[in-house]
């Protein structure tokens, strides 16, 4: 046996995991990272050109950061060794390119060396790595989930070609699954399963993109299942336990969407934080669109705290930009705190009238024209409000007099209204005294 023979080249078995065995041999086989590995993409042509260079993977579990590294030395004819920066150091980073040195000297044969969860090691650990890189006894694909920028040593970042992997989609893990239910050598073709649709849906919506977590899944499912007349019966109830995780009635095109949407707005607006926040709780859960649910919050700020609590509105939008920036899981705490605000805030819905009223009034009735003395041409006319007295001035804005403005006796409008009241009495003569100064 050749002393440096690979492990990857060993038969698959049975004891292996199922995400394990259908680990993809080729880039044929690979599925998502479009971005990367389509025909024509930059990382497409320099595994196939055999250019070795050292790389950088960052992505999130499951989304073939490994399976690429293991086709990549496949494809680059080069042993595959690999750590976890976990429970490795700096002796165990000398051992392997020490082996991979001697194994170029013996049988010519490159080295890919992956280091799995690459942020774990510290700025001294891999400086250990640079020279082995610089004159290249190790090809090092560096694999993390963290932002390589922020964690990986600028020396060694400047020597290695960096790429980011995205979340599998669902289309994505659809094949995933069903490649691995008709797969007899590698995946579970030796069984027969009937899946319903409705659980291959769940498995794939609770997965967060990660196929590990998909067949994973998927196996125990099939595995522990009894068969009945033969056949595996795999229902919405199997993948329940299987992901544990609990199947809502919830479609994102039907009902449960628009009903659940509609309760959360519903108990923002009418001033339950707790019903808000269960609602908010039953979206997340389901894989509602997080940014969905934000611009929601948003638009309840607006629409029916309004002016009652100016400051709705900028948090709402701040958190809907905190969102954007931070995804899920976190952006739950970003939601929550934002949804419980706008519950709890002074409401008013004097502003979404207004305008409603207003736009009415345009669409139904013939369209005023500007007065003169507000346009350019008119300007000798137009008296500036800031050369009066309290800022204020008596002339027309508005050709008819129209009111579609009520501020209510609610939070900070109450002051707006003491404000316009206190304005109508100067047009009168009869200025009104501000309840404080009473």
């Amino acid at each position: 046996m050749d002393l440096f023979e690979e492990k990857e080249n060993r038969p698959v078995t049975a004891r292996e995991p199922l995400s394990y065995r259908m680990s993809p041999e080729t880039l044929d086989e690979f599925v998502g990272q479009e971005h990367l590995t389509g025909e024509g993409r930059f990382l497409r042509r320099l595994i196939e050109s055999g250019s070795i260079t050292s790389l950088v993977f960052y992505g999130q579990p499951g989304c073939g950061k490994s399976a690429l590294a293991k086709i990549i030395a496949r494809v680059w004819k080069a042993h595959f060794s690999r750590l976890n920066a976990v429970g490795s150091g700096v002796a165990d980073l000398q051992k392997e390119v020490g082996t991979a040195s001697k194994r170029w000297e013996v049988s010519n044969k490159h080295t890919v060396l992956l280091v799995d969860e690459f942020h774990h090691f510290n700025r001294s650990q891999q400086d250990v790595l640079l020279p082995w890189v610089e004159n290249g006894t190790v090809r090092f694909i560096g694999i993390t989930t963290e932002n390589p920028f922020y964690y990986v040593n600028r020396a060694l970042i400047s020597r290695s070609q960096v790429f980011e992997f995205k979340p599998l989609n669902d289309g994505e893990l659809k094949l995933i699954v069903e490649r691995a239910l008709k797969d007899k050598n590698r995946g579970l073709g030796g069984y027969r399963v009937k899946i319903d649709e409705a659980a291959v849906e769940h498995l794939i919506k609770n997965s967060d993109g990660d196929a590990r977590r998909v067949l994973n899944a998927l196996e125990l499912g099939v595995i522990t299942t009894k068969p009945v007349n033969g056949a595996v019966k795999f229902d919405i109830r199997v993948a329940e336990e299987s992901i544990q995780k609990r199947a809502l009635s919830y479609d994102k095109k039907g009902d449960g969407h628009y009903d659940t949407i509609s309760a959360f707005i519903k108990s923002m607006r009418g001033s339950d934080p707790d019903a808000a926040l269960y609602w908010l709780a039953k979206m997340l859960y389901a894989g509602e669109d997080p940014r969905f649910i934000a611009r929601r919050i948003v638009i309840c700020a607006s629409e029916d705290v309004g002016n009652a609590d100016p400051q709705a509105l900028p948090l709402a939008n701040s958190a809907f930009q905190a969102v954007e920036a931070i995804g899920m899981p976190e952006a739950r705490i970003v939601l929550a705190q934002a949804a419980v605000y706008v519950a709890a805030a002074q409401k008013s819905n004097a502003a979404y009238r207004g305008i409603e009223s207003a736009l009415k009034d345009v669409e139904k009735e013939k369209t005023m024209r500007v007065p003169k003395h507000l346009t350019k041409a008119g300007q000798k006319d137009y008296k500036y409000p800031h050369d009066y007295p309290d800022n204020f001035v008596d002339q027309d804005y508005i050709p008819e007099k129209r009111e579609y403005y009520f501020p209510k006796d609610t939070g900070y409008e109450r002051k707006i209204k003491e404000l316009l009241e206190n304005i109508k009495g100067k047009k009168s003569g009869k200025e009104k005294i501000p309840e404080e100064e009473k």
